[in-house]
C-alpha cells in the first residue's frame, strides 16, 4: 500500500484529499504547515508527497527544495489555487513530478497520483536493477594478483591518467574499467563503451569522432561521436588493437591534445 503525504495549510483540502486517497486504498499522512510536512517526511518513509505553495512561515516552494534535495527520488506533487505559468515552470524545475490547479479535478487528481507513484516504483525497480549489475561487475578474489590489480585501480582512480588494460580474453579487462570510472571524480558521468573490433573500419572514425551533416555523402545530419557522448565521463575503447592505424592514429592524436575534431 503506497504512503502519501499531504501538505496544506487549509483544514477542508487535507480532509477532501485524505478522504479521496483513502478510498482509493492510499494510506494518507496529514501536516498543517510547511515545517510540519519536513518533520514528517524525515521521521517517515513515504512514497509520494503532495504538497500546497501558498502557506505561511515555510511556503511550497521551500518544502520542494529541502525535500528534493533528501531524496530527489520520491515524487511530488504542487497543488496552487493561484495557479500561473511561471510557479508551474518553477515547480518543475526544482524537482516537482507535476502541477495541480486548486479546485481540484478529481480525474486528474487520481491519474497523477497513479502516473507519480508509477515512476517511484520505477525508480526504485531502476535502483535495484543497477545494484545487480554493479555486483555483476565487482572483483572477486583475495590473492596476491587481484591485491594489485586492486591496488593499481585504487591508485589510477583518481587521476586523469589514460590507461591501457591488457590480459586475455575473459580476465576482466570490462570489470576493471567499471571500477576505475567507479572510484573516479567522473563515477555520476557516463561511461561509454565502444567494442572496436565490432565496428567496420571505414564506419568507426564516424563512429568515435562524429561527423557534420554534409560532410559526406550520407552524412545527412550531424552525429556526435563516442569522444563527446562521453565528455566528462569515461571512455572505454574496447579490443583497441583491432582498431585501424589510420584510426588508432587520430585516437591517439586526440588522448596527447585533449580536443577531437569531427
Amino acid at each position: 500500500m503506497a504512503k502519501i503525504l499531504i501538505i496544506d495549510d487549509e483544514r477542508s483540502i487535507r480532509s477532501t484529499l485524505e478522504d479521496i486517497l483513502s478510498f482509493e486504498k492510499y494510506k494518507v499522512d496529514l501536516a498543517a504547515d510547511g515545517r510540519e510536512g519536513i518533520d514528517k517526511f524525515v521521521t517517515g518513509k513515504y512514497d509520494l508527497v503532495l504538497c500546497d505553495i501558498k502557506m505561511p512561515e515555510m511556503d511550497g516552494m521551500e518544502v520542494l527544495k529541502r525535500i528534493a534535495q533528501s531524496d530527489k527520488d520520491i515524487p511530488i506533487v504542487m497543488i496552487s489555487g493561484h495557479a500561473d505559468i511561471k510557479s508551474a515552470v518553477e515547480c518543475i524545475k526544482y524537482g516537482a513530478f507535476d502541477f495541480i490547479e486548486k479546485p481540484i479535478d478529481l480525474n486528474r487528481l487520481l491519474i497523477t497520483v497513479k502516473n507519480a507513484l508509477d515512476r517511484g516504483t520505477l525508480v526504485e525497480q531502476t535502483r535495484t536493477l543497477k545494484k545487480k549489475v554493479e555486483n555483476k561487475f565487482r572483483m572477486i578474489g583475495e590473492s596476491e594478483a587481484i591485491s594489485r590489480v586492486r591496488d593499481m585501480i585504487d591508485r589510477v582512480a583518481p587521476t586523469e591518467a589514460r590507461v591501457l588494460i591488457t590480459g586475455s580474453n575473459g580476465t576482466g579487462k570490462e570489470v576493471v574499467a567499471r571500477l576505475i570510472h567507479a572510484g573516479s571524480k567522473r563515477a555520476q558521468a557516463p561511461l561509454v563503451e565502444v567494442n572496436c573490433a565490432a565496428i567496420p573500419s571505414e564506419l568507426i572514425e564516424s563512429e568515435l569522432f562524429g561527423h557534420e551533416k554534409g560532410s559526406f555523402t550520407s552524412a545527412i545530419k550531424q552525429r556526435i561521436g563516442k569522444f563527446e557522448q562521453a565528455d566528462g565521463g569515461t571512455l572505454f575503447l574496447d579490443e583497441i588493437g583491432d582498431m585501424s592505424l589510420s584510426a588508432q592514429t587520430k585516437v591517439l592524436r586526440a588522448l596527447q591534445e585533449n580536443e577531437i575534431t569531427r
